[in-house]
């Protein structure tokens, strides 16, 4: 529900994954946004209408977005969605951080537009491994995204995790996810998914930073 570019974007990355997708605005203008190739369905009304969500085939859908301007709209027709229509795989967009912290207590999940592009920003402003992409329940485990410090390219990785007691999950190299394993060699412009402990993360960002134990 909302053809804006979130909304159309989100139709057509899904199309592309093969997802038969309806998509639902109340100005019929908008649906221009999804280009000629969209092959699914749209419709024009108010996304909380319940004539509107059968006309897009919600008694058969596996997942709902609620991503329109409207906070207002967005919860409305998400919580129609769960639960008049029994869709357990909801998610509506929330401009305003107070109220999705509290629809996300009511069980419908949220996605808190500004405050989550602020972090994306801050993350890429602070110094590499300053702030988390992740924290376990336990605020002991954290999860760091670093590109790959210039002391260790050109070393295997099982090198890096054992000097800096680390783990690196995955590396993100040229614009693909790969899978980390200990005798992949580190190379320029890796993008590196680290999990180390929080009591620790500064010692091991030291050891990443300064290349110690590399030989």
């Amino acid at each position: 529900m909302g053809c804006g570019r979130v909304g159309s974007s989100l139709a057509r990355g899904l199309e592309q994954r093969s997802h038969s997708t309806a998509v639902i605005d109340s100005n019929p203008e908008a649906f221009r946004r999804l280009g000629p190739e969209f092959g699914g369905l749209t419709v024009t009304g108010i996304g909380f209408d319940r004539e509107v969500l059968c006309e897009a085939g919600i008694e058969r859908a596996d997942a709902f977005a609620a991503v329109s301007s409207g906070d207002n709209s967005n919860i409305i027709s998400a919580r129609v969605a769960r639960e008049q229509f029994g869709v357990s795989n909801v998610v509506a967009r929330i401009y305003d951080a107070g109220r999705a912290e509290v629809y996300e207590r009511l069980g419908v999940p949220t996605v808190a537009t500004v405050p989550w592009a602020a972090d994306q920003v801050l993350r890429r402003l602070l110094p590499a491994g300053s702030e988390p992409a992740w924290r376990d329940p336990s605020g002991e485990l954290r999860l760091d995204n670093v590109y790959a410090p210039p002391a260790w390219i050109g070393k295997p990785l099982e090198l890096l995790e054992k000097a800096a007691g680390v783990r690196v999950a995955y590396i993100t190299r040229l614009g693909s996810g790969l899978v980390a394993t200990g005798d992949l060699v580190i190379q320029e412009g890796d993008y590196l998914s680290v999990f180390v402990r929080a009591d620790r993360a500064d010692e091991a960002h030291a050891v990443l930073q300064d290349g110690r134990g590399n030989h």
